[in-house]
């Protein structure tokens, strides 16, 4: 029986700057044909390589996380959250596409790793093994009633999860994606229904999120029907973790938003406690948080 996750050790097979943003890292690896394509929003970890030890010391199997914690800390690998954006089995790669961003001047361990990495480099992915056959968690997005509009929206670290999306929902599928990211040279060539108008926001020295807020809050006025305010208790970002995930999204809208915890916080305040959106209706993610890094 195997775990529902497994820890793959790969190599880095080929890097492509997409954008001043983003870069498209392809992975290779002796077992990576078991790892699993739920689709859609699909979380992994990237386990960065740490002096002498490379990523061999990162335990896998169910109790990994206490193991992990008991390691001495020159020992322990950083470990951050991705997207999914390929998965090819038969030809053993896997594509992750990473944001090079600093947040206040400073780059996270994996930014740092990801701006030097180069061809043959060594490091590890955590995500679901096919040979466990599922479900394997880690996967947010929810298809949205027969009849009800999707609305997308986030800044550039839910890019990737968004083009995924985009490209995988049913012909049929109604409504909008915006996506904010850092300048014009960082907009992509997107897959997506008929049905569904996507919109690039280039930020061009904006504040960040700035556009993101606008645009979600008038794209929220085309597709949500008006209901009554309600009230919605504040999530204080810098302390827990803003996350909310319905199980089953009710029939007139379905709305997924990711990105800084802090933006994220004022779009679910203005859906929930003022257009009245379900909570039910939406999926509010804090990928990060503006000048504080991820913990492992």
């Amino acid at each position: 029986m195997h775990d529902p996750w497994h820890v793959f050790q790969v190599r880095v097979r080929r890097v492509e700057r997409l954008s001043p943003a983003f870069l498209r890292v392809t992975f290779t690896g002796d077992d990576l044909e078991h790892f699993a394509d739920p689709g859609y929003d699909q979380r992994i970890k990237l386990v960065v390589p740490i002096p002498e030890y490379g990523t061999l010391l990162f335990p896998d199997g169910p109790d990994w996380h206490a193991r992990y914690r008991a390691l001495p800390d020159d020992q322990k690998n950083p470990i951050r959250t991705y997207t999914v954006r390929a998965v090819r089995p038969s030809v053993a790669e896997v594509d992750v596409d990473i944001v090079l961003h600093a947040d206040d001047g400073h780059l996270g361990p994996a930014a740092r790793w990801a701006a030097d990495v180069q061809e043959d480099d060594r490091c590890a992915l955590w995500g679901p093994d096919s040979r466990h056959g599922g479900p394997y968690g880690g996967l947010e997005f929810k298809l949205p009633a027969d009849g009800g509009n999707l609305l997308l929206a986030g800044d550039e670290t839910a890019v990737p999860a968004i083009t995924r999306i985009l490209e995988q929902l049913p012909p049929h599928i109604t409504g909008e994606a915006l996506m904010e990211v850092p300048e014009t040279a960082d907009v992509q060539k997107e897959t997506a229904p008929a049905g569904m108008r996507v919109t690039w926001l280039p930020r061009n020295g904006a504040d960040h999120g700035s556009l993101l807020i606008d645009e979600v809050k008038a794209a929220a006025a085309r597709l949500i029907p008006p209901a009554a305010p309600a009230q919605v208790e504040d999530v204080d970002v810098d302390v827990d973790i803003l996350w909310e995930i319905p199980d089953a999204p009710p029939a007139a809208c379905y709305v997924w938003l990711a990105g800084e915890a802090a933006v994220v916080v004022t779009l679910r305040r203005h859906l929930v406690g003022e257009r009245g959106l379900d909570r039910k209706a939406v999926a509010f993610m804090g990928y990060w948080r503006k000048g504080r890094a991820e913990s492992n």
